[in-house]
């Protein structure tokens, strides 16, 4: 083992070290130990909601902290119209969906919403997972099959790749973003049915995907794309459908990919598409044949996000508007936020035990980034990811900022 423990990472311990699955790698418990403080900067513990003020506890204190970590884009997940309609259906429907939506789990609030995803986006039926994660690797691994090939961005979610992996397909990667390694990519494979998939904004990167330029490929290829809307869908968009309403290549992708975890502020994750092709895939989608379907108290609440998300594209505005200005001024103060076009912004840092520490620097002055390690990154763009909302206020984000300015300023400076 390296006896420098900031040189290694989890991508060190995913071989077993001893005859006993059930055995954590004895590297791994002591690179735990050895990096505990750092270790404890992951599932931190908040005793508020994910506002863009909140309370978090750092090192057994209570602090009060700004919040760039949720993905609350538009702040829906504690409106009051939204918490009352929840509860409401907390007393029709009661909590748990208490079955399968094949078997028992389907409600008229799941049909309902259902209905209405699938008016929102222009398709003909839409079907809801409990998870998006669940969802993105169901989808994929349900539609594909190993005669398929599969051809993923590099910078793909792990949602996507573990779908095209238990579907047995053969895979191939592209490089971020690059239409002639997606044809390179294309050309060296043979099939019958080929699938591109992309991502209307990488999370980690905070950058949209190249979709008009990437899907010109893959139609020159007969191969169809798959567009995960996962952090665009309702915050991007006059209408707010997402990165491929951005680009005007709606009528290009034959699914719709995304979740409710984001600017729905809530849970889950949905599909919406032709018909045939969604009868098809709720016996073949496994993570929605066999989990339980999305509780009702919820899916009455994603219903109420909905309707506000289409009545009031001013939330959209304010997001849109909070974003540029936050990482306008990050590139003013010199911060590496790569090539981030959105309201997720990489800070890159590049190195781990630095960004540690700085992490654990900005959290007791109270900003609350969230540190990125490899693999989610590549080694040399080790970074915080910030996540601005619609409901940070200029006051947020300026003493943000400042607390930024003065962490990681000088720091640079020092290891100049």
């Amino acid at each position: 083992m390296n006896k420098d423990k900031f040189k290694l990472s989890l991508s060190n311990f995913l071989a077993g070290e001893s005859d006993d699955p059930f055995d954590a790698p004895p590297g791994f418990n002591m690179w735990v130990r050895d990096c505990g403080w750092a270790a404890s900067l992951y599932e931190p513990e908040l005793t508020a909601a994910a506002e863009a003020r909140t309370t978090i506890v750092q090192e057994g204190k209570t602090r009060s902290v700004i919040n760039l970590c949720s993905y609350n884009y538009l702040g829906l997940a504690n409106r009051p119209e939204i918490i009352e309609a929840a509860h409401e259906a907390l007393g029709t429907h009661g909590l748990g969906a208490c079955g399968s939506p094949m078997l028992s789990g389907m409600t008229d609030l799941h049909r309902e919403l259902e209905r209405k995803v699938a008016n929102f986006l222009g398709r003909e039926s839409a079907m809801l997972f409990n998870s998006g994660f669940g969802g993105a690797l169901g989808t994929i691994s349900g539609l594909l099959r190993k005669t398929d090939v599969a051809v993923l961005d590099n910078r793909s979610h792990l949602s996507l790749r573990d779908g095209a992996v238990l579907s047995r397909c053969r895979t191939e990667k592209f490089e971020h973003n690059d239409p002639e390694s997606l044809d390179a990519a294309l050309s060296r494979q043979e099939a019958r049915r080929k699938l591109v998939v992309v991502e209307g904004i990488y999370s980690m990167d905070g950058d949209f995907g190249n979709l008009k330029q990437l899907i010109d490929v893959a139609e020159s290829h007969g191969a169809s794309t798959f567009v995960d809307e996962a952090h665009s869908i309702l915050a991007c968009g006059k209408n707010g459908r997402g990165a491929a309403e951005v680009f005007g290549v709606e009528d290009r992708t034959g699914l719709v990919y995304g979740t409710f975890s984001k600017a729905f502020g809530a849970l889950g994750g949905f599909v919406a598409g032709p018909e045939e092709t969604l009868q098809y895939l709720r016996f073949y989608a496994h993570p929605y044949v066999y989990s339980c379907a999305l509780p009702p108290v919820v899916v009455a609440a994603i219903l109420k996000a909905l309707e506000i998300g289409q009545g009031e594209p001013q939330l959209r505005k304010q997001l849109w508007e909070n974003a540029d200005y936050f990482r306008t001024q990050l590139q003013e103060l010199g911060i590496d936020v790569g090539a981030s076009t959105t309201y997720v912004m990489p800070i890159v840092i590049g190195e781990r035990e630095r960004m540690y520490r700085l992490c654990r620097d900005l959290r007791r002055k109270g900003l609350w980034v969230a540190p990125v390690d490899y693999p989610a990154v590549p080694q040399h763009r080790i970074c915080f990811r910030a996540c601005v909302t619609a409901k940070h206020t200029r006051a947020d984000l300026d003493e943000a900022l400042n607390i930024l300015e003065d962490t990681l300023v000088p720091a640079a400076l020092q290891n100049a």
